[in-house]
C-alpha cells in the first residue's frame, strides 16, 4: 500500500484562479517612475478573459443570460461612437479597449467563472489579503519616511505603486477593508467574522496614512450603507466600537500628526480656502464640463480630453502635479483627466455614452440591492452581498474625486466582475459551502 501525495485534477481546481493571479500581481513593486500604465495584471486580464472563452467553447454553454448581455453590453454602444468620434484611429482604438477591458469583458469573464458563493468569498479575501500587504508596506514608509513626497516629507503611504500612482495603495486598501466589513457582517463562522473584523480595524491606520480624501468620504460611506443594510442594531454597536478604536488610535497611541490633522480639516474647507490639488480638480472639472457643453451627445471623442483641455482651461490650473519620494526622484506630472469618472465620461464619451455606463452602473445596484434584501429575509450569501454591493457604492462614490487610470485599475474590472456576478447570478444560488460550519 502506498500513502504518495496526490495533487487534485485540474478539472478540480477553483476556475477563478487565474483571477486570484491578476490580484496577486498588483502585489508586486513597480518600477519607480513608471508612468502608472498597463502592467503585468492587464497583460494577465487579457489572458483570463481568452481562458474564459476556451471554456465557454470547451463546455458548450450558453455565456450570459438576457439581462447580462443587454447591462454588459450596454456602455459598447456609446464607446463606438465616442470611438469614431476620436482625433486619430489610435487613440480610439486604445481608448475604447481600455473601456471594454474595465467594464466590459474583464467583468464578464470574472462573472463566469465564479462558480458559486465560495468562490466569491475566496476572491473577496484576496482582496483582503492584498489590502494587508499593501497597507503594511504602506505604514512602514510612513514610520520610516520611505513614502511618496507630502508636505516636504516622504511620508505618504503609497506601498508599491510608488509617486506617481499615490491612489493606487488607497484603492487596494479601501476594497479590501470594505470586503472585510461585509464578511464580518455576514453570517459565516465565528472564526472568519473575526479574522474578517480585525483586518477591518488593522487596514484603518493604512488608510489614514494614504492622505487620500477621495478614499476616505467613499469609505465612509460605504462601510455606512453597509452597517445599515445589514441592521440599524448591529450599525450601532459596530459604530460605537469603530468611534472607540478612532479615539484610541488618535488620542491615546498619538497617531494623530500634524499633516494627518490637517488633511483631515482639509475635507470640510475645499471650498473656503482650498489648496493647489482642490483648485486643480475645480479647474479642470470646469474644463469637462466645457467640452460637454460644445459636443453634447458624442463628446469629443475618446482620449481627447488632453488634446481640448488647454481651450477650456482658466489660468488656475498649474501646470502639473509634483511627485516624488519612494524611490523615484522628482517629476512633474501632468495633469490629463479630470480627475471625475463621470465628467470625463461625459467630455469624452456625451451624454449618450454617459447614460449608457451610468445607466449599467445603476442597474447592477439594483439588482445586487434586491438580493441582498431577499438573502437578509431568508437566505445565507449575506456576506457575499454586502461585499458586492459595498464595492459599488465604494467605486460610484469615488467615481467622483477619481477616474481610470493606473496599475489598480484592473482590480476595478474585478470588483465589477464581482458585483455583476452577485447581481445577475449570486443571489439565486445555494450551494452547500454557504453552510455555516
Amino acid at each position: 500500500m502506498t500513502y504518495a501525495l496526490t495533487l487534485p485534477r485540474v478539472r478540480q481546481w477553483p476556475p477563478v484562479l487565474p483571477v486570484l493571479a491578476v490580484v496577486a500581481l498588483l502585489a508586486l513593486p513597480l518600477t519607480p517612475g513608471d508612468d502608472g500604465g498597463a502592467g503585468p495584471a492587464d497583460a494577465l486580464s487579457a489572458l483570463v478573459v481568452g481562458y474564459c472563452a476556451i471554456r465557454l467553447v470547451r463546455d458548450r454553454r450558453r455565456p450570459l443570460s438576457r439581462t447580462a448581455v443587454v447591462l454588459l453590453g450596454l456602455p459598447v454602444a456609446g464607446l463606438a461612437l465616442a470611438a469614431a468620434g476620436a482625433a486619430s484611429p489610435g487613440a480610439g482604438i486604445s481608448g475604447m479597449g481600455r473601456y471594454l477591458q474595465v467594464f466590459v469583458l474583464v467583468p464578464a469573464a470574472v462573472m463566469l467563472l465564479i462558480r458559486d458563493r465560495g468562490d466569491f468569498r475566496l476572491l473577496a479575501w484576496a482582496f483582503v489579503g492584498l489590502a494587508v500587504w499593501q497597507g503594511a508596506i504602506g505604514t512602514h514608509q510612513y514610520m520610516t519616511g520611505t513614502g511618496a513626497s507630502y508636505d516636504g516629507q516622504d511620508i505618504r503611504a503609497v506601498g508599491t505603486f510608488g509617486a506617481s500612482d499615490v491612489m493606487g495603495m488607497a484603492t487596494v486598501v479601501s476594497f479590501g477593508l470594505v470586503c472585510s466589513v461585509g464578511l464580518a457582517l455576514g453570517r459565516t463562522s465565528v472564526r472568519q467574522r473575526a479574522v474578517a473584523a480585525g483586518c477591518a480595524v488593522a487596514l484603518l491606520l493604512p488608510l489614514a496614512l494614504s492622505f487620500s480624501r477621495g478614499a476616505w468620504i467613499a469609505t465612509a460611506v460605504t462601510c455606512g450603507a453597509q452597517l445599515v443594510l445589514a441592521g440599524l442594531r448591529r450599525a450601532l454597536k459596530v459604530t460605537a466600537a469603530v468611534a472607540a478604536t478612532g479615539v484610541i488610535l488618535v488620542g491615546g497611541l498619538g497617531l494623530g500628526t500634524a499633516q494627518l490633522q490637517e488633511r483631515i480639516d482639509s475635507v470640510t474647507r475645499v471650498t473656503d480656502s482650498p489648496d493647489q490639488s482642490v483648485t486643480d480638480r475645480y479647474t479642470l472639472w470646469a474644463a469637462a464640463a466645457g467640452m460637454w457643453r460644445e459636443h453634447p451627445l458624442t463628446g469629443v471623442g475618446l482620449k481627447g480630453f488632453p488634446e481640448h483641455r488647454d481651450a477650456h482651461a482658466s489660468l488656475a490650473l498649474s501646470s502639473g502635479s509634483d511627485t516624488e519620494g519612494a524611490g523615484a526622484d522628482f517629476r512633474k506630472q501632468p495633469l490629463l483627466s479630470p480627475h471625475n469618472m463621470y465628467l470625463l465620461v461625459l467630455a469624452e464619451q456625451g451624454l449618450l455614452g454617459l447614460l449608457a455606463l451610468a445607466g449599467c452602473w445603476l442597474a447592477l445596484l439594483v439588482c445586487g440591492l434586491y438580493g441582498l434584501i431577499r438573502v437578509r429575509r431568508d437566505g445565507p450569501g449575506l456576506d457575499c452581498a454586502l461585499v458586492a454591493c459595498g464595492l459599488l457604492i465604494w467605486q460610484l462614490t469615488d467615481f467622483l474625486y477619481a477616474d481610470i487610470g493606473g496599475p489598480s485599475t484592473v482590480l476595478t474590472a474585478v470588483c465589477f466582475g464581482l458585483v455583476a456576478w452577485w447581481a445577475l447570478v449570486g443571489s439565486g444560488v445555494t450551494t452547500a459551502r454557504d453552510t455555516v460550519r
